[in-house]
């Protein structure tokens, strides 16, 4: 028995035309008896209808009316902040940044780090080799 996202990507299949004509005869005659099947396919044609409600006079306005659709949809509404500028996540540094990471370890600082740890490592191997 098929799954629930099965069903829904066969259905999506059958809706937008992309079987081949066994696939979409199959699917023809399961639409007749499989109620599950019929369903998805019904909820994904009123979805997909949607979208053919724009004009069919230019491109320009389907793909505006599909923008706007979308800016309406709630997740893209910015919470309590009606009209507001929304406000970046990301601002620029203040100050450098400090102590952590490859950046810090700049100038004289990071040059006799780098010379210790050469020499420790120059002294472990030659005490390695005695």
């Amino acid at each position: 028995m098929a799954g629930e996202s099965d069903r829904i990507a066969r259905a999506g299949d059958y809706v937008l035309g992309l079987m081949n004509d066994k696939e979409r005869e199959r699917a023809e005659r399961d639409l007749e008896i499989d109620p599950a099947f019929r369903d998805a396919v019904v909820r994904l044609a009123e979805r997909m209808h949607a979208f053919d409600r724009a004009e069919r006079s230019g491109d320009d306005n389907r793909w505006r009316l599909i923008s706007q659709r979308i800016a309406e949809l709630p997740q893209m509404r910015v919470i309590g902040q009606d009209g507001a500028k929304p406000t970046p996540v990301i601002r620029s540094l203040g100050r450098r940044p400090y102590g952590v990471g490859v950046h810090s370890l700049g100038g004289r600082r990071g040059v006799v780090i780098a010379m210790v740890l050469i020499a420790v490592f120059a002294l472990g191997y030659l005490v390695g080799r005695l």
